[in-house]
């Protein structure tokens, strides 16, 4: 029989795993909405990225490309593949003063699209599927501290460690520099920013393009680590909409997103290795499935009442 200890050390690094790409899809929703522009389209982002890095992954391995340098490269392209397709919604929103959230809407719809179009035209079958992901490793010394080591530094992907590496980078960018001042000011007094002489458009459209490179990298990581294909069909399931969730629930602040998305991760975890836990896995398939998005919508009804979104999110100036 599987002891308690056993469970825990099974869901820890699953939850983990899961956490990182809704951490980088909130983390870009931070950015955007902080400067002012509201973004929905983080799915399509997120979705855009995950289908870059495995038709780039896959192309470059069947060139004889190394595999660590193939995925790295598929991250990278991930990346900017994403912020290229949120120029055209910070182009829509900050330029043309469109509404914001049908901008979003329509990237969204837009990725989908071009996605299952592209896959189906590479693969015929719309699914893309890398030869191997990123393998699991132990961090030495820190694997063996008794308690943390097994949960938090045993079986890991180095992909982790670079999403909280560029967790704490923005939390420093966010509330320590001036260009992190000014972005904030822009999501809340964009003209008491202007009046003071800094140009309001240029930073909103840092703060979409920083939505984009994120969302790219957590679609990338849901495609090198759990996933290790892009399937036409799932897509990613619905992540970046938790993503956009997990925003709201951590207030828009730094700290706040990276508990809510260990919320979810934890969640997700549950729906998808619970059919092989004591207990759980009585429970049928399709109700496991609901845990995540049941767990969100109770988030968002007790965090509404304090919503704190910045006073210009949404608002074309």
């Amino acid at each position: 029989m599987i002891g308690i200890w056993d469970i825990i050390k099974v869901i820890f690094p699953a939850a983990i795993a899961y956490t990182m790409p809704l951490l980088m899809g909130a983390l870009g929703g931070l950015y955007s909405e902080r400067s002012g522009v509201t973004n929905l389209c983080i799915e399509g982002l997120m979705l855009f990225g995950c289908f870059a890095s495995a038709a780039a992954i896959v192309k470059l391995q069947a060139a004889g490309v190394g595999f660590t340098l193939s995925i790295v490269i598929g991250i990278v392209v991930a990346m900017v593949a994403s912020m290229a397709l949120s120029y055209l919604h910070a182009l829509a929103s900050i330029n043309l003063k469109a509404d914001q959230t049908i901008s979003g809407t329509a990237i969204n719809m837009l990725s989908t699209a071009l996605t299952m179009f592209l896959a189906q035209t590479i693969t015929g079958s719309g699914n893309i599927t890398i030869v191997r992901g990123i393998i699991r490793s132990d961090i030495p010394l820190l694997s063996s501290i008794p308690v943390l080591g097994p949960l938090f530094f045993s079986q890991t992907y180095w992909t982790t460690w670079l999403c909280l590496g560029i967790w704490g980078i923005s939390y420093f960018l966010l509330y320590r520099t001036n260009f992190g001042l000014r972005l904030r000011a822009c999501g809340e007094h964009p003209s008491a920013v202007a009046s003071a002489g800094i140009n309001v458009h240029r930073m909103r459209y840092i703060g979409v393009l920083l939505s984009g490179v994120l969302s790219g990298l957590g679609g990338a990581v849901i495609l090198v680590t759990y996933a290790g294909e892009y399937n036409s069909g799932a897509g990613i399931n619905g992540l970046g909409f938790l993503a956009i969730a997990a925003l709201i629930f951590g207030q828009w602040k730094p700290l706040g997103i990276l508990g809510s998305t260990a919320f979810f991760g934890l969640f997700m975890t549950i729906a998808n290795v619970g059919r092989v836990l004591p207990g759980i896995s009585e429970i049928p398939t399709g109700f496991l499935g609901l845990f995540p998005y049941f767990a969100t919508l109770v988030a968002l009804v007790f965090s509404s009442r304090k919503s704190a979104a910045p006073l210009a999110s949404g608002q074309p100036f």
